[in-house]
Parts: C-alpha cells; structure tokens; sequence
C-alpha cells in the first residue's frame, strides 16, 4: 500500500527522540526507582478556583460547540492580556483558541509554509520543531549558538543562515531546552533582518510567564514594527500548570488569523467551551500559587546549579527562564546521548539527550525541574559521580 509523502518526512522524528525517558518508564513500571529529569510536565497543581470554574461551567451546560475561532470570552480575555503586555490596543479578532502550543504550531506553519520553503530557528531547539516544519513540507534550517554565551541567537549569525528559499524564523522564548530569553534590543536586531528579507516570525512563548532574576520577558509582538510579521503561539500548560487541558491559542495580525482559521477548521471545528471559560478566567485573574510554582522553579534551578559546582567533568548555568538546566558534559568526553544512557543504566536518572533538541545540544543533558529539591540534589550528585567515573 502506498503512503503520503508526508509520513516520509517525519520518519525518525517522533518519539523516538524521547527514547531514554520511555526507558526509564519501562523501568519504573518495573519496581526500579527512578528520578525523572526528562519531561517538563508541571508537578505543581493548578489553582483550585480555575478548577471550579471548569466544572460548574460544565455543570452549567457549557458543553456545546464552540465557535470555530474560540469563544468570545476567551478572545476578549487574550485581547486584555496582550493589550497590557504590548500598550496597544489588541483587538479579540486577532486570537485563534486551539488545544495546545503545538497545536497553534502546526497550524501557523501550515498557513505561511509551502513545499521546500526553509524556516530557520537557533539550535538547540524543542524536539518537535524539525517534525511540525517538515509536515507542512518545509525544510529545518538550524543556526548553532554559543552554549559558552548563554545559547543567544545573534542577528548577524541570523543574516549570515538566510538564502533566497527561507520563509519563516521560529523562535522560542524563553527556550526550551536552553531557557534563553531574548531581550527586547535582541528581538529589535533580529526584527530588522527579518523585515529586511521579509520573513515570518514564529514566536513559541509557551514559557513566557517563568523568567528568573532580573530578567524580563519580551516578545516581537510587542514590537509595533513586527507585529503584522508575528505569529505567537502560546497556552496555560506551563503558566497554569494545566497541559492536560489543552488550553491554547494563536496571537497575530487580523490578516493572518482570517488566512489561518480555515486551515484550524480542517483539524479540528471548535473546542470545548467549558475549558475555554476556564482559560479566560485564568488569565484575567492572579493566583499566589502560581507565584509559588514559579519560585520552586527559580530555586530548584539555583540549587542544581549550586550543587554542581566544583564537580569534575560536568557544569550547569542559570537559566533566564523555562523550566529546564541545560547540564554540560562535554568534558567527559561523551556525548549527551552517551551519557543520558549510562545516567540511565548505572545511576538511574532519567534525562534528555542535547542531541534531542539538536546538533547544538550535543554534549549536553536537559534536566527537567519538576521535582522537589531533595531529588534534585540527590540526581545531581548522581550526575556528578558518573561524570568523574567516566
């Protein structure tokens, strides 16, 4: 029997880039006691109050169709947000509600992306990206950055990757795996090349709510002059700590969501109107316990950074945001792979390969700070006893 093309194009990038934590899972199911580092699913839960707006919205009938772009109160909510962040006036008609980031992914990439178009993105990047770009039949055009100079896309570097096929750069801030946040002269920069070579801006800002230090986030969308250029894709999984609800959206020009709703229309007619209740009421209103997430976050990350110091062979820096350490081990001599699997086999410790998100993650691990400090410190020491093994 014959298959589409586009099977072809994603072969190899699906979950096989998840091989080690799908081990580790085997494992654990087996009686074996394992630290899981590898997956950035909150272990904080959500804010109570949200949860009772979902189920009395339910309770209330709210179980209908829903309207094809996203109900209206979730729009308007997202058109308040986005007016506070940008300090312009946001209209509810430049919101798409769909289930999830990566849903928004696909769809934004399906509305700007033909065959053999190149979208650009720093490397290290999130271990979907090179299958949501191949789907719509465009090509991955990774740019390596510095892991030695915070894993920051610079523009020139930018200009220096583009040719006459590119089309789209995907960015992703703050970065999953790296948790690189641009700054706003860095999004300027990088802006002006794109307006130069009239290339899209895909914006994954799924983490936008968890920066560290002074950091502060900021997104091209708030740029004025990038803002018909901008595709933001973005959820409550992680602000929320809420991915099971799949509670997400696209933001950008009228123009662009008019083109995009009939590609969103092909996948899927509408959502659940309960959980877009839901989301609305989140994001108009402040909960202290995700204040509290986001501190776990901070120290959790201070603490592994803290307690890898001084180890031989391996080291971490401080995240700007996210909910991931990237931990070096080049000095091992061992590639990220290699070592997330011996971490696996002798240590059991449960990580990313760098090599998952990229050839500009190789000699690296994600680690995942979604569990508390004791076990954090416990890995780290792990880490750190096979990185001087070896």
């Amino acid at each position: 029997m014959k298959f589409a093309k586009v099977t072809a194009r994603l072969d190899g990038l699906g979950s096989e880039k998840w091989a080690v934590h799908i081990e580790g899972k085997r494992r654990a199911a087996l009686g074996e006691a394992m630290i899981f580092l590898s997956i950035g699913e909150p272990d904080a839960p959500p804010p109570e109050a949200i949860l009772d707006v979902a189920n009395a919205q339910m309770r209330a009938g709210r179980i209908r169709y829903a309207e094809g772009r996203g109900e209206a109160n979730a729009r308007r909510a997202l058109a308040r947000m986005y007016t506070a962040q940008t300090g312009r006036t946001i209209g509810d008609n430049q919101f798409i509600y769909l289930p999830g980031t990566q849903t928004a992914l696909y769809a934004a990439m399906m509305t700007v992306v033909d065959e053999g178009d190149e979208v650009l993105m720093a490397d290290p990047y999130y271990a979907t990206y090179e299958g949501v770009i191949a789907a719509a039949g465009g090509i991955p055009r990774p740019i390596q950055v510095d892991p030695d100079h915070g894993f920051h896309l610079k523009a020139a570097d930018l200009e220096k990757a583009i040719t006459p096929k590119s089309r789209v750069l995907l960015m992703n801030t703050p970065s999953n795996p790296t948790g690189a946040v641009f700054t706003r002269s860095e999004i300027e920069k990088i802006g002006k090349v794109c307006e130069k070579h009239d290339l899209w801006i895909i914006s994954d800002e799924v983490y936008a709510t968890l920066t560290y230090g002074n950091t502060v986030f900021s997104s091209p969308f708030d740029v004025p002059e990038l803002e018909k250029r901008t595709i933001v894709v973005s959820s409550i999984s992680k602000s929320h700590a809420m991915p099971g609800f799949r509670c997400g959206w696209i933001a950008a020009s009228p123009e662009f969501c008019d083109r995009c709703i009939p590609v969103t229309e092909t996948m899927l007619f509408g959502s659940q109107p309960f959980l877009e209740d839901a989301m609305a009421f989140a994001l108009d209103n402040h909960f202290p316990e995700i204040d509290a997430m986001k501190k776990n976050y901070e120290s959790r990350a201070r603490a592994l950074v803290k307690e890898l110091e001084g180890a031989k062979n391996v080291s971490a820096r401080m995240p700007e945001g996210g909910m991931f350490v990237m931990v070096d081990v080049r000095k091992t001599g061992l590639t990220g792979e290699a070592f997330a699997w011996k971490l696996l086999e002798e240590e059991n410790v449960v990580t990313m390969p760098g090599e998952s998100f990229g050839q500009g993650g190789t000699g690296h691990l994600r680690v995942a700070l979604t569990v508390d400090a004791a076990q954090i410190t416990e890995a780290c020491k792990r880490i750190a006893r096979l990185a001087e093994r070896v």
